[in-house]
């Protein structure tokens, strides 16, 4: 594993992993030789715009594939003859995701449901249950165009749970969110971790701190740090036990990254 600093993975079997992978655009090196498991419960890929956390995660979603390397998923090494039943049991919430304005909450989750090959007959109870988990369900007869910015990212979690995923990927969710959003998105993230494997990136310590089990640090497209958050915390005093979890805030999981990055500000 290309990391300088790491600890042991914990948790149960993990739900996906990479394995010296490298992926490259150009000559712009994305990835270079990164190995990282994900188990049960929420990881965060920590890091600035362009570390390669976007990347990763086009190649847990099935949407790329690395120059090198292996990807394995839910078990299995994605194949051509395999990649449409590994979609069916994956979650995607992009930075961005599109949607048509005049569409219900309830129409537009459907939507998703019939994308992602759920049998008609279950569609729209499927749409109802995930919308009931973000505590949209009130408002599934709104227009998208309608919703705020917290709202919307609600029902992208949704849209992303509507298949029953085992894996849920997270590009920056909460990102454009005002505070009192992002604390109750946040609290909503933790607890779709006690569903499935949740992989979020985010490039904001406060995510880190409030959500995530795991954490990996990517800088410049390699791993410098995979292990607790705990562990991160304590990078910067040198105690390889970790930090006192009534220690762990942003300030500290910044603390750790910044020890690593060697730099003066976390860049967003």
């Amino acid at each position: 594993m290309s990391t300088s600093h790491s600890a042991a993975a914990t948790g149960s079997q993990p739900v996906a992993a990479v394995a010296g992978v490298t992926v490259r655009y150009g000559s712009t090196t994305a990835l270079d030789d990164v190995s990282l498991t994900f188990p049960a419960g929420v990881t965060g890929l920590l890091g600035p715009n362009g570390a390669g956390k976007s990347t990763l995660l086009s190649l847990l979603s099935t949407a790329r594939r690395p120059k090198s390397g292996d990807v394995t998923l839910l078990g299995e090494t994605p194949r051509r003859t395999r990649v449409q039943r590994l979609r069916k049991q994956i979650g995607v919430l992009p930075q961005s995701f599109g949607y048509y304005p005049r569409f219900t909450v309830l129409e537009f989750t459907e939507y998703a449901a019939w994308l992602r090959k759920v049998p008609a007959a279950q569609r729209r109870e499927r749409a109802r249950e995930a919308l009931r988990l973000v505590q949209m369900e009130k408002h599934a007869g709104a227009k998208m165009g309608a919703l705020s910015g917290g709202m919307l990212r609600r029902v992208g979690i949704a849209q992303a749970m509507v298949n029953e995923p085992s894996l849920v990927l997270l590009d920056e969710p909460t990102v454009g969110l005002d505070p009192a959003q992002r604390v109750g998105f946040r609290k909503l993230i933790k607890e779709l971790g006690d569903r499935c494997a949740v992989v979020m990136s985010t490039h904001l310590a406060e995510d880190v701190a409030h959500v995530c089990d795991r954490v990996a640090v990517l800088l410049e497209g390699t791993v410098r740090f995979t292990g607790t958050v705990a562990e991160l915390c304590a990078l910067p005093h040198g105690d390889a036990g970790g930090a006192d979890i009534g220690d762990i805030d942003g300030g500290a999981v910044e603390a750790g990254y910044l020890h690593l990055a060697g730099t003066e500000a976390v860049a967003g």
